[in-house]
């Protein structure tokens, strides 16, 4: 069986086992079967629904590819788990079970003994929630030596291209107090709806702030993603509540953020932040960054949006994203992925691996 048809049907397996968030088991121990199988007993270690796997003491350097087990809820489409031509459709085909059969098959063909690294597989659970109920710190904190590597791949979907760093994340609830009243006579009261209103112009007409990191440019941007208030029709409105978003450079502490929001704010609201998620490091100087840049084909880029690159670069590792998903169909209805793109990402990493540079 040819490349492509071999990680299509690896792939499909995949898709066809739910794994929405919170739901991973079943995933998981699949996984896991298919790992004792590959690996010896004492290089495999599970944390709840997440998964260690390769030499956990090895003289080589270890390069890691990483991958979540999770997809986000399913969209009520009724669309099955197929393959297409080109296409795998199914929910989590580009985000991120492509790259799941791309790390399991390189695992099963690669002369593992012989390679100039020590190939490490991580595959865990809860990526698509909060930040702080991910599966990967547990598992790292199992299996410590796992923050002790050359270099990572978070195996996100990335078109193809390797994307260096991530922007940070910071979510916080915004709650605007009024005084309840008859709508009928509103000067009796204070419009919590209508005391939102300048702030929310401030945003819409606020631009994306240019950041340059280590060449590549990324995009500060705030927005509103959530609004709640109101209790009946012919009341004014005692309360309203805003969820910001702010996406943030890498290079900016979780700190300054948060003061970039109060500064906005400026004590128009009480401001209570609820989800706090670092930016990842550009590893501009690590040479097999290069090596991958060069093998993808394409040049690197700057990666707009959140990933785990964040939480590893937290702990001193150099790690970009690479993964062959598309990140136009990521949380899409009728969630696709290219069968072409999975065998040239498998392609690129054997390449990677098998030689140092």
């Amino acid at each position: 069986m040819r490349l492509a048809d071999s990680l299509a049907q690896r792939a499909l397996a995949l898709v066809r086992i739910p794994s929405v968030i919170g739901h991973e088991r079943a995933l998981a121990d699949e996984v896991e079967a298919w790992a004792r199988r590959r690996f010896a007993t004492h290089d495999v270690v599970r944390v709840s629904h997440s998964l260690a796997i390769g030499k956990r003491v090895d003289a080589r350097p270890a390069l890691t590819l990483v991958g979540h087990l999770d997809t986000v809820p399913e969209n009520p489409d009724g669309t099955a788990p197929r393959l297409d031509g080109d296409r795998l459709i199914g929910l989590g085909a580009s985000d991120m079970k492509g790259s799941l059969a791309v790390m399991m098959a390189l695992a099963d063909a690669l002369p593992l003994d012989e390679l100039p690294f020590n190939l490490r597989l991580v595959f865990y659970e809860r990526e698509e929630g909060p930040y702080l109920e991910s599966g990967l710190g547990p598992l790292f904190d199992a299996a410590p030596e796992l923050k002790r590597a050359a270099f990572t791949i978070a195996m996100e979907p990335t078109d193809g291209a390797v994307q260096v760093g991530c922007v940070g994340s910071l979510h916080a609830r915004l709650a605007f107090e009024g005084q309840a009243a008859h709508s009928a006579r509103p000067w009796q009261g204070k419009n919590a709806v209508h005391a939102a209103g300048p702030l929310l112009a401030e945003l819409d007409a606020r631009r994306r702030k240019e950041c340059l990191v280590a060449g590549h440019t990324f995009f500060e941007v705030m927005s509103v993603t959530l609004a709640k208030g109101g209790r009946a029709r012919n009341v004014v409105p005692d309360a309203f509540e805003l969820n910001l978003n702010y996406r943030f450079a890498p290079g900016k502490g979780l700190e300054q953020a948060k003061a970039d929001v109060l500064a906005l704010v400026a004590g128009r609201c009480v401001v209570e932040f609820t989800d706090l998620a670092p930016s990842g490091r550009v590893c501009a100087d690590n040479p097999h960054l290069a090596r991958l840049v060069s093998l993808s084909g394409r040049p690197a880029e700057a990666k707009q949006a959140w990933t785990d690159v964040a939480r590893l670069s937290e702990w001193g590792l150099d790690a970009v994203n690479y993964g062959p998903g598309e990140t136009a169909q990521a949380h899409q209805r009728g969630e696709s992925a290219s069968i072409t793109a999975l065998a040239h990402a498998y392609e690129v990493l054997w390449q990677l691996l098998m030689k140092p540079g």
